[in-house]
């Protein structure tokens, strides 16, 4: 490189010196390219509405019906009482009735309905999303944390924003997955910010993977938050889910929109046999598909793609709620510090892993707890959502968990994370890559 050239290109390698010891050893899939990514602030309209729709049988109940019989003459109400599926046995979480769920959920315990006044007290020891406690609780009513980017998995990619496979998150106890879709060759394709940099294959492969999951864990709710930054129609989301397998589990709210009041609890939504909430940010239509739930008329966020390790708990999306309608609503407090790399014409947003343990705490300065106890006093309730990137890193590795338990008031026993270690990624290392990459960018 001759001295001019040199020289010219040095105020940009001291910019971004300071950031070697906040990035990874990562590198980047193909060419990057300007696109609207997803850490920008959206343009599209925010759907507002002044009044309610109360669905029809046909368009709610997407499950199968539901039977009720009268309990026999001389029968013992707190006896055990199994439900009627395509295989299997379930259990109700309410006494009163017999109950048939003719679903095709699959499930291989029983439990013990609530008896009448005048019985002793049964106590449910079959957790609903991994606590008993929860089963009587509201979907409104429970934090569960939120994986971002759930599908981005790949080692040593600087666009990646999980270490562990779905699977493996789901295991875990992650119960909310995010991720952004974008459309290529009329196929919907999981890419993060443009699929030139990040692809990691069909919306249809990664549905099925989760469709498997939650046929195998009957007595758990999934909550899948879609990113539509490209504003792809709705409709052409509806094949990939049925492809998926995913369709038949998906929940179908009762009225649109729903208030935190409105929200079924999740024993109501697991004996349903639809245990898969299904929102999306951009572009739902709910007169046509009703599955498809309006994100922004049901959840606020804080600061989405956060660079502020402050993580003030204030209102970003949908712009201009007023206090009342924010309290109606669930939210999603955005906890995933980012790096923003913004060098001639690359425009690049990264996890800043160097600070995750710090970040995904219990407590201490920047952390999920910290965040958590913020808004939880602001606001008046918890965020619903709690949405991290590398959920597995932590004071200790699975803190978030724990942040999630205190906010519900349960004991977190669960151990984390994931089969194996996926520490090698995250190691503190070079920017060699990266950093040949923008050089080759402004050169």
């Amino acid at each position: 490189m001759k001295w001019p050239l040199a020289l010219a290109v040095a105020p940009a390698v001291t910019l971004l010196l300071p950031l070697v010891a906040a990035l990874d050893d990562f590198t980047v899939d193909g060419t990057i390219t300007a696109t609207h990514a997803d850490h920008e602030f959206p343009t599209a309209d925010y759907a507002s509405s002044s009044s309610t729709k109360t669905l029809s049988h046909e368009e709610a109940n997407n499950s199968a019906p539901t039977v009720v019989d009268p309990v026999p003459p001389g029968s013992d109400n707190a006896s055990t009482v199994t439900s009627v599926s395509d295989s299997v046995t379930m259990t109700m979480l309410v006494g009163g009735q017999h109950t048939k769920l003719l679903t095709n959920v699959t499930a291989n315990s029983t439990r013990t309905p609530t008896p009448s006044p005048s019985a002793s007290p049964i106590i449910n020891t079959q957790p609903c999303n991994g606590h008993p406690e929860f089963c009587s609780r509201k979907y409104s009513n429970v934090s569960i944390i939120a994986a971002h980017n759930s599908p981005f998995v790949k080692p040593g990619n600087v666009a990646a924003n999980q270490a562990l496979d779905v699977e493996s998150q789901l295991d875990d106890g992650i119960r909310m997955l995010q991720f952004q879709t974008h459309l290529v060759n009329n196929t919907i394709y999981l890419c993060h910010t443009n699929c030139d940099i990040f692809n990691v294959g069909p919306l249809e492969n990664y549905l099925a993977r989760v469709a498997q999951w939650v046929r195998t864990h009957p007595y758990d709710i999934v909550t899948i938050m879609i990113g539509n930054p490209d504003y792809i129609p709705p409709g052409k989301f509806v094949d990939p889910v049925k492809r998926s397998g995913l369709m038949d589990l998906v929940f179908t709210p009762s009225k649109i929109p729903m208030t935190r009041e409105d929200w079924p609890t999740l024993s109501g939504i697991i004996f349903s046999g639809k245990r898969v909430v299904v929102f999306m940010d951009y572009e739902a239509n709910q007169t046509a598909y009703p599955w498809l739930i309006e994100e922004f008329a049901h959840v606020w966020e804080t600061p989405f793609s956060p660079t502020d390790p402050t993580f003030p708990c204030i209102l970003q999306r949908p712009p201009g709620l007023s206090p009342q309608d924010m309290d109606a609503r669930l939210y999603m407090a955005n906890h995933n510090l980012n790096l923003n790399v913004n060098l001639a014409s690359l425009n690049l947003l990264i996890p800043n892993t160097a600070s995750l343990v710090e970040t995904n705490a219990v407590s201490g300065p920047s952390s999920l707890g910290l965040m958590a106890n913020q808004c939880t006093t602001q606001w008046h309730y918890p965020p619903n959502f709690l949405l991290v990137d590398y959920y597995n890193y932590g004071k200790p590795n699975g803190s978030v968990f724990k942040v999630a338990a205190r906010l519900n008031n349960v004991t977190y026993d669960g151990h984390c994370c994931g089969k194996t270690s996926a520490a090698g990624s995250l190691q503190p290392g070079s920017l060699h890559i990266l950093l040949g990459l923008i050089l080759l960018v402004l050169l």
